[in-house]
């Protein structure tokens, strides 16, 4: 089509505002035209033309415009307008993680010294263990990377080539190429009380003998998302740890892990094995998932938990790497067994932690999507928009949770979710007070806010913007106020008696 010259005339900031746009949304280019290309494929500009508008170069015609305007949720006029952009509008990162850090002061106390001599003895008196205190090193700093590991991911697609899905045959051939021979043992899931005294079982599914045996329990063979994801993880074991028999053994359960009951003393190699154990677990989810097949995978998908299907891996490994390929970096993920008891955390949105992972607890808030889950019959997954409190102000999040099994039989609830504050105040949005308007119509009723049509507009665009087709589900249900426990509920009158 022929470029009218009216248009070519009002095109002077047209490319610096799409750039601007696509920046302020952490988006590539590459993500930008996959999302045109899901609107309209034969009018969507490709990388290279993309660029080119950017820079001047090429002006769109009014039909390809229109299919870009429509990814950013704005009127084509706004991109014609004869104005410059407005002053970027991203907004800053901020802390991340859910605990905020602290000034290092005095310096001298915080020595390398002094914290060799301080941390056994701060363990020791609150009864973690040194398996506790490495995950939750992990944790942090995985959070405050907001699970963005390179080194790993090249790893990963060095072996696997980036191909997606990996059937078994493939991992089985890649397990032959690293020298691994495959035993079979036979074990059944076990009960085993949890630290409340409530009945979980436990199965060990995995373990590794130097120099080159891997061991594997024959109820794998029964879940083959969940053989493939062991494979996967003694894969990244060999390939990043050359098989030293570190990473020796996995299971799967709804109670403690026997390393998990251990004395609360720091063994000098406690945090080398944990991180060896975070590394080879990473490295599965990119071997199974590599970043840019899964993300356009999500792309097209608009971020549904299904997805994980198309991928033929589980929704566990599915819902995780989605925290780590999707351009826009504020997820959370929760993996709960019971109300109260979380056997994995990731927080890269800054979420304050419902109440922590390492130790189960009576009094959980009853409105997190996570465990609201528990009590939901003949729903295999929810999405839900929260309030919660994060140093002193709201905020809005957002969630999707799904009901799943493991090997050793135990329930337990899947959680993804974002915070929204973000994507708001990168549309130029008040997301502070939005969150707030939607807190205080939360604290006067029992069952929940239904979202005013103001907000539900813009928490619309910038759902489409994100392209995170859930977001727009939770906003047909009530918005919920939840807090980190149950004994602080804000709400009038309380959910909760106080606690004394």
């Amino acid at each position: 089509m022929k470029i009218p010259n009216s248009l070519s005339r009002k095109s002077h900031f047209l490319g610096t505002k799409i750039r601007n746009l696509r920046k302020r949304n952490n988006l590539t280019m590459d993500d930008l035209s996959t999302r045109c290309v899901r609107i309209n494929p034969e009018l969507a500009p490709s990388v290279s033309y993309l660029s080119m508008i950017e820079r001047g170069k090429r002006v769109p015609s009014m039909e390809m415009l229109a299919v870009i305007a429509q990814v950013f949720q704005k009127e084509i006029d706004w991109f014609l307008d004869g104005e410059d952009i407005e002053q970027d509008l991203t907004p800053t990162k901020g802390s991340r993680g859910g605990i905020n850090g602290m000034a290092l002061e005095p310096s001298f106390l915080f020595s390398n010294d002094i914290l060799q001599i301080a941390i056994p003895e701060m363990l020791s008196q609150t009864g973690t263990s040194g398996k506790q205190f490495a995950q939750l090193l992990i944790r942090a700093h995985q959070e405050h990377h907001q699970n963005h590991f390179p080194e790993l991911e090249r790893a990963a697609e060095e072996v696997g080539l980036k191909r997606m899905p990996l059937s078994l045959d493939d991992l089985l051939l890649i397990v032959k190429q690293l020298g691994l021979v495959i035993r079979w043992f036979e074990q059944a899931p076990q009960e085993l009380l949890n630290e409340l005294g409530h009945s979980a079982k436990n199965v060990a599914t995995s373990y590794f003998t130097p120099p080159k045996t891997l061991h594997l329990n024959r109820l794998l063979k029964q879940v083959p998302t969940r053989l493939k994801y062991e494979l996967a993880v003694h894969i990244g074991h060999a390939v990043l740890h050359n098989k030293d028999g570190v990473k020796s053994s996995m299971s799967v359960g709804g109670a403690h892990d026997d390393e998990m009951s251990e004395s609360s003393t720091l063994a000098p190699q406690d945090i080398l094995h944990a991180w060896r154990d975070f590394e080879s677990s990473f490295f599965a989810g990119a071997l199974l998932c590599p970043k840019l097949p899964f993300r356009q995978l999500l792309e097209r998908q608009g971020y549904e938990i299904s997805s994980h299907q198309l991928a033929e891996v589980s929704t566990s490994v599915a819902m995780r790497r989605m925290t780590a390929v999707s351009p826009y970096p504020h997820w959370h993920y929760f993996d709960a067994y019971t109300p109260g008891k979380l056997k994995a955390v990731y927080r890269g949105n800054g979420i304050p932690l419902p109440w922590g992972n390492m130790r189960q607890v009576e009094d959980p808030c009853q409105h997190w999507a996570v465990f609201r889950m528990f009590d939901i019959d003949n729903v295999s997954s929810s999405a839900q928009l929260s309030l919660l409190d994060v140093n002193g102000k709201p905020r809005i999040y957002c969630c999707e949770s799904t009901k799943v099994q493991d090997l050793a039989g135990n329930a337990h609830v899947l959680c993804a979710g974002i915070d929204l504050n973000p994507a708001l105040m990168a549309q130029g949005e008040d997301a502070n007070t939005m969150a707030e308007e939607l807190k205080q119509l939360s604290i006067n009723t029992t069952g929940g806010a239904v979202v005013p049509k103001s907000i539900k507009t813009a928490l619309t665009r910038a759902a489409n913007i994100l392209n995170i087709n859930w977001v727009a589900r939770s906003m047909q249900k009530p918005a919920q106020l939840i807090c980190a426990r149950g004994n602080s509920c804000p709400r009038k009158p309380s959910c909760y008696k106080c606690q004394g």
